[in-house]
């Protein structure tokens, strides 16, 4: 990746710079840091807000932007498209284009997607608060009302016909951690690198509004190449750090057989690495809750799988709940991540890291404090104890392989993702739908370097083809696999064309099993059962013979084997789409389980002293 955030001169400002919105593990970060080159002057002409914006997305990695034309936002869209080192990606709807940003940032740190005025703005908003909850920064920009309609009295088209507005800003207040809103040239330089920089700094979505008319024109402001970011780095209290590592390893060496389990805010404290250092230095066993998945390596010797309550991967739950002393890196305790607050942990002998936090057991607790330094001076002071791992190795017993297929035996789920598994190399990512493959995939057995991306906080369902369009985009090196049902894709689909306009060559398992598998488990009804299509027809028809696209219908395994060898081989450098018929009972144990509990079912009742103590910490929101 070539696109860099620069920093001034100075070994701290580089050390600062490579962290910015990168994600927790990810291999050449593209935040890497650059010499500083003197700001270029500007001709009249050149010295304009729209360019000013495009330069700074380029400076902090965005290569893309998501978009979905509209008349208040055509000028800067103008712009956007004249900056060399930026692409602009039109997108179906505004839906898919916030989703295709959330999906970018996962790949590359940073992602941005660009709409028009309160029609386009509260269609994206759904996506936005999806990044918000799974902490990615992501710059919405939306176009705005002419600078001179301000204050007028007068009701424009796109609202909803009032001489107010607000509305569209109102909205993204609780979805966003920075709103600007930009109607004059004078403060719009500072309101634009605000926005930006708070993004990247919190680690989430902002709200950018530009007045339409503003774009083309030019300002002294602007007259120069916009100076680099200099974003300092959190600093931890040095007496806090300290007083928390004390606390901790003295806690931890008492323990006979301590654990560790990383969670899914590793990726906002950027502490992937950290963790893993900590890992080797202790000897612990260490396990992922599921929104961690990908976040660090499953190929260490000491990985135990996902601890996700009572759908665990085998023998981790119980390693895990056995422990005389847990540490969660980054968790996030809710229903779904409990399994219906299924954990059974202690909270005295837990200790809670998050990005700026740290609590031993029921106190003491210790403010900003780091979580990246917090585990790297952790890993250089902890002493090694490998019971937990070693125990772990006594009881565990391989996992069974899916019963052998019969000659054109209609194709069962599991033996889908046993084929998928083989699949997918260093070179891979996968996507994971909400629904059943949310459990399929946590399966999966990633090898070193694979990506893995799924929405579990939000689980808005057809997030995965507006995120994969933005992933793929992202790590375009990477060929990514995404799974995803057939009721969900019925939200989305419509972007399998802006897949084909920037030649993907992703892999979609389109599974149709005729509704809304996840719900039936929890509660049935006529409401899960959807219109089936003809998805491989539906997919031909959006080729419409532009661009390279290969579909296929599969019911069998012989019939399988044959379209993955197809995708691999002769359709590698082609957007493969496999619709896979399964039974709408075939559904995965730890769906039945989960259903069971029926997370959004239950009759009220007292909360259990089990319930009270899996709720180790609230997770709170940066």
């Amino acid at each position: 990746m070539d696109t860099h955030i620069g920093s001034l001169d100075g070994p701290a400002l580089a050390a600062a710079n490579v962290t910015v919105g990168c994600p927790a593990s990810a291999p050449g970060c593209p935040m890497a840091s650059t010499p500083a080159q003197p700001a270029a002057a500007l001709t009249a002409g050149e010295a304009s807000l729209g360019r000013h914006l495009a330069r700074r997305l380029v400076q902090v990695g965005v290569g893309d932007v998501f978009a979905v034309p509209g008349d208040f936002n055509l000028t800067l869209l103008d712009h956007l498209i004249a900056e060399p080192g930026l692409r602009l990606v039109g997108c179906c709807n505004e839906l898919n284009a916030g989703y295709a940003a959330d999906g970018y940032a996962r790949a590359r740190g940073v992602g941005a997607c660009a709409v028009t005025f309160t029609v386009g703005g509260l269609s994206v908003l759904n996506a936005i608060a999806g990044a918000y909850s799974e902490n990615l920064p992501v710059i919405c920009i939306a176009g705005g009302p002419n600078s001179n309609d301000y204050g007028t009295n007068r009701i424009l088209h796109h609202t909803i016909g009032l001489p107010d507005f607000s509305q569209e800003l109102r909205c993204f207040q609780t979805v966003t951690c920075h709103q600007a809103v930009v109607t004059n040239l004078d403060d719009a330089h500072e309101q634009i690198d605000t926005a930006i920089a708070t993004a990247l700094r919190e680690s989430k979505p902002v709200y950018l509004s530009i007045s339409c008319n503003l774009p083309g024109l030019p300002h002294p402001t602007f007259s120069r190449d916009p100076v680099p970011f200099f974003l300092p780095p959190r600093m931890s209290n040095k007496m806090g750090l300290e007083a928390a590592i004390e606390a901790t390893v003295e806690f931890l060496n008492k323990a006979v057989k301590p654990v560790l389990v990383g969670g899914p805010k590793l990726r906002v404290a950027k502490a992937g690495k950290a963790f893993v250092d900590l890992v080797d230095a202790s000897g612990y066993a260490y396990a992922v809750m599921p929104s961690a998945k990908g976040l660090v390596p499953e190929t260490h010797p000491h990985f135990i799988g996902t601890y996700w309550g009572a759908v665990s991967t085998a023998f981790c739950a119980e390693i895990v709940e056995s422990a005389d002393a847990y540490l969660f890196a980054g968790p996030i305790f809710n229903d779904y991540s409990s399994v219906g607050y299924s954990f059974l942990l202690k909270k005295d002998k837990a200790i809670i890291i998050q990005p700026e936090r740290v609590i031993v057991g029921n106190g003491p607790a210790f403010g900003y404090v780091m979580m990246k330094d917090f585990l790297s001076e952790l890993a250089k002071r902890v002493k090694k104890n490998t019971t937990a791992y070693e125990n772990y190795k006594r009881i565990f017993v391989p996992e069974g392989q899916p019963l052998e297929s019969e000659p054109n035996e209609p194709l069962r789920v599991n033996v889908l993702f046993k084929h998928i598994q083989k699949m997918i190399t260093g070179d891979s990512a996968v996507i994971a739908e909400t629904g059943d493959s949310w459990f399929n995939c946590q399966k999966l057995k990633l090898p070193e370097g694979c990506g893995y991306e799924f929405q579990m906080q939000y689980g808005s369902i057809g997030w995965s083809v507006g995120a994969l369009l933005g992933y793929a985009q992202g790590a375009n090196t990477k060929r990514v696999i995404a799974c995803i049902g057939d009721g969900s894709f019925q939200v989305t689909a419509q972007d399998v064309s802006t897949m084909l306009r920037c030649q993907q060559n992703s892999i979609i398992f389109l599974i149709n099993n005729g509704g809304y598998t996840i719900e039936v488990e929890i509660h049935d009804g006529p409401y899960n059962v959807i219109k089936n299509w003809n998805y491989t027809g539906l997919v031909d028809a959006i080729h419409n013979g532009e661009g390279k696209c290969w579909t296929s219908k599969v019911k069998c395994e012989e019939e399988l084997t044959a379209a993955i060898e197809t995708a691999l081989g002769e359709k590698k450098d082609c957007l493969c789409f496999i619709e896979v018929i399964a039974h709408k009972d075939d559904t995965s144990k730890e769906l039945l389980e989960w259903g069971s509990r029926g997370l959004c079912c239950q009759l009220p009742s007292t909360e259990s002293s089990v319930e009270q103590s899996c709720k180790l910490q609230a997770s709170k929101t940066r």
